[in-house]
């Protein structure tokens, strides 16, 4: 059974263009074969603080120190989210584009399970990460599009898609693919437009 770690990111629930997409794939993957979805809403999942204790624990895991029991529960809990990934065959992420960047509660998830031990290692050879099995699909949504009618460039502009890209290889993940969904906030047509061609992306991907 293919194991799915959905990561959604938008707090825009049905009316989310890169939630729409992205669950289109889903389905279709499901169709596929047999599917477990584990699905993280970053709006409400539970996540810890990355603070404190927390912090404490990273420092003492990475100068060889025993934990307190206050750093070990708070260890757990990012060991728990953490173990998700380890889990997962396939990482699905959809995620909106917010001042060029992803939002912060994504942010918040990147920061808590990328640790040592948790999702990449280090040693003589330097960073090695864990997820070498998992292969990821990332859907972006986009207000407005890299081209010469929005005077922005994507190699300036771009903190999302290469961002998750580059934090997945670094966790070991290299087989990436992206579905991009532009132009969502130019009028219901553009958007409209848009979201067929991410939903016939999905579809092929699957």
């Amino acid at each position: 059974m293919t194991k799915i770690l959905y990561i959604q990111a938008s707090p825009r629930g049905t009316r989310s263009v890169s939630n729409q997409v992205a669950q289109a794939h889903i389905a279709n993957l499901q169709k596929a074969g047999a599917t477990d979805v584990d699905v993280l809403d970053v709006w409400k999942e539970d996540l810890p603080p990355f603070d404190g204790e927390a912090l404490e624990a990273k420092y003492a895991g990475l100068s060889g120190q025993p934990f307190t029991d206050a750093q070990k529960a708070a260890w757990a809990a990012i060991e728990k989210l953490g173990a998700r990934f380890r889990a997962a065959d396939v990482i699905v992420i959809s995620t909106p584009m917010w001042n060029f960047g992803v939002p912060y509660r994504l942010k918040h998830l990147v920061d808590l399970v990328t640790q040592k031990d948790v999702t990449f290692l280090f040693g003589a050879n330097g960073f090695d990460g864990m997820l070498k099995k998992q292969r990821a699909v990332l859907v972006c949504a986009r207000g407005l599009g890299y081209d010469a009618a929005s005077g922005l460039s994507e190699d300036d502009f771009d903190y999302q898609k290469s961002y998750l890209i580059g934090w997945l290889n670094f966790l070991g993940v290299k087989d990436i693919k992206t579905i991009t969904v532009e132009k969502t906030l130019l009028g219901a047509e553009q958007c409209a437009a848009s979201v067929e061609k991410g939903l016939a992306e999905a579809a092929q991907l699957a």
